[in-house]
């Protein structure tokens, strides 16, 4: 049997990587909802997953050599508790002790039966599933993002993907990948992300493009196999090292690709693999310095941005408010006199915003919202915590947590998941869900802080912009205090409002981009001419003064 539940892969995965393999062969065998749980404090159960409106667990044993003891049943057994399943597995790569398969009839009289899949029975349901597991049909743009890609690659070896966050762009990354394996089967491909928890949700999310009978495997810190045939996700670090040591990868997608700069690992690897193949993916190009990644990557293959996803349907409509009620209009007056750089100008125009308030324009929005599902982007883990303990304090939202890096990864996901599952109904954050996390249910995002990233607002705003069934728009609530944010703001609204030449959707009201203070609505658009400039632009950068400003107040 060849594929990825063939025996030495299985051998060659470890203790580790063997749950994942029985992850992916979940999404084969038809279930939904397949989570990946192991760790501290997991109750006894590997995987949670659904298959026809039943929750099941999994336990999974790995072991070289040998049978699995009576103890991993004792373990499943706790975990179908423990998660209120209907189902509990035990599955290895090798078999079961007789001991353990007493242990399952002594249970099975005093309560539902559990089951037991050893290596014979991985072998019989990977001769089963289908090649591929869900359908998927492409939208007609990514089927034009694919061509291009592909072309790209075919003529010069460089391709670079820009997608808005909500569009796919894994989507279309994996299809290319998909392609590129089913013409050269014997390749190996490697795809980089910056983060572990990234290279992990990419292997998952590429099983639904690839064969299964192309083998794929993490390499991180935490994961070294030596076997780097097929599909390998990687951080640069490691792949670096792998790289430095003779892998040689004929293709290579790099991920979230604005993190390339000019030297560094990124550079390194794409440098050393400069015959290979190599294109990125990513929604904002936009970096914090000079480098431009089109010399790395040559220009990109296609673009399709927020705008004009919005434009045509394809992301949900934004009905954007800006709070500049604590605008200090005594700055205003004095700035036609002074020549004030925008960092000094911003920390004199606005005042602090108060979590009271927010927490107020947020009930207001939340009163008028079907389904309501929010997440607040805060300035600092405390600060986070503090207003999550400030929303839990009104009824509306006792089920409200914050969401950061200074959690377990343990107690991250079980936030994560419960706020999928509609059981959190807030969820306050700092940066940890600005890059790979898809919470298509959320239809309310507050900014209770400041960014001077135009990559890290359109990055949070993209959270809230995927479509789902029953969702056609997201309400933003911005307290901006910085006059990059108005200028994104504004540069969103002209180009929604342009009249272009790309057809829009009549289904749905169109978006809308309001101010709170209809004045300073009016100072803004005469102020910020150049908006597109404004959204990237340096501490220093001094803004002209209309000679009128005083009397838009």
């Amino acid at each position: 049997m060849a594929g990825f539940l063939a025996r030495e892969p299985l051998l060659d995965a470890g203790p580790l990587q063997f749950p994942r393999q029985i992850e992916r062969l979940l999404w084969h065998l038809g279930f939904t909802s397949v989570v990946n749980v192991d760790g501290p404090g997991d109750g006894g159960g590997d995987i949670v997953a659904k298959l026809k409106g039943r929750d099941w667990v999994f336990q999974c044993k790995w072991k070289r050599r040998g049978a699995i003891s009576a103890e991993a049943v004792d373990e499943v057994a706790r975990a179908r508790d423990s998660y209120r399943a209907h189902h509990a597995v035990v599955v290895t790569n090798v078999r079961f002790s007789p001991d353990a398969r007493q242990r399952v009839a002594n249970l099975t009289r005093v309560g539902p039966p559990i089951l037991l899949w050893g290596g014979s029975d991985l072998d019989a349901s990977f001769d089963r599933v289908p090649d591929r597991f869900g359908e998927l049909a492409l939208r007609p743009y990514q089927e034009q993002a694919v061509r291009a890609l592909g072309t790209a690659l075919e003529t010069t070896g460089r391709g670079l993907l820009i997608l808005a966050t909500g569009l796919g762009k894994t989507v279309v990354g994996g299809e290319v990948i998909g392609e590129y394996l089913r013409f050269h089967p014997t390749d190996q491909v490697l795809v980089i992300a910056h983060a572990k928890e990234l290279v992990q949700q990419l292997e998952r999310a590429l099983w639904r493009h690839s064969s299964k009978r192309v083998r794929t495997r993490t390499l991180t810190g935490d994961s070294k196999p030596d076997d780097l045939s097929g599909l390998t996700c990687a951080t640069p670090a490691s792949a670096l090292t792998a790289v430095r040591f003779g892998f040689r990868p004929r293709l290579l997608m790099v991920d979230e690709a604005h993190h390339i700069g000019a030297d560094g690992q990124y550079d390194e690897l794409l440098e050393r693999l400069v015959e290979s193949r190599q294109f990125g993916v990513t929604a904002t190009p936009w970096r914090g310095d000079a480098h431009d990644i089109t010399e790395q990557l040559g220009p990109p293959s296609f673009t399709l941005g927020i705008e004009e996803g919005m434009r045509r349907g394809y992301l949900a409509q934004v009905d954007y408010r800006l709070f500049v009620d604590d605008i200090d209009w005594d700055t205003v007056r004095e700035a036609s006199a002074h020549s004030y750089g925008l960092s000094e100008l911003n920390g004199r125009l606005f005042l602090p915003q108060r979590d009271e308030a927010i927490r107020d324009e947020l009930a207001a929005v939340w009163a008028k919202t079907q389904r309501p599902r929010a997440l607040v982007f805060c300035r600092t883990v405390e600060h986070a915590e503090r207003l999550a303990d400030l929303l839990q304090r009104t009824p509306l939202w006792s089920g409200a947590f914050a969401v950061h890096a200074s959690l377990s990864k343990r107690e991250r996901q079980r936030r994560l998941l419960a706020f999928r599952a509609g059981d959190i109904p807030v969820l306050t954050t700092v940066d940890i869900l600005n890059e790979g996390v898809d919470v298509p249910d959320v239809n309310i995002l507050c900014f209770a802080r400041v960014t001077h990233s135009r990559r890290i607002f359109v990055q949070q705003l993209g959270r809230g912009l995927r479509l789902r069934e029953g969702k056609d728009r997201v309400t933003v609530l911005d307290f901006v205090s910085d006059l990059r944010r108005i200028a994104a703001a504004l540069n969103l609204r002209r180009s929604l409002e342009g009249d272009g030449e790309v057809e829009t959707i009549d289904r749905v009201s169109r978006s809308s981009i309001t101010f709170s203070d209809q004045r300073v609505a009016g100072l803004m658009d005469e102020w910020i001419k150049d908006a597109a400039s404004l959204e990237t632009a340096y501490d220093d950068y001094r803004l002209q003064f209309p000679t009128n400003i005083v009397s838009l107040e």
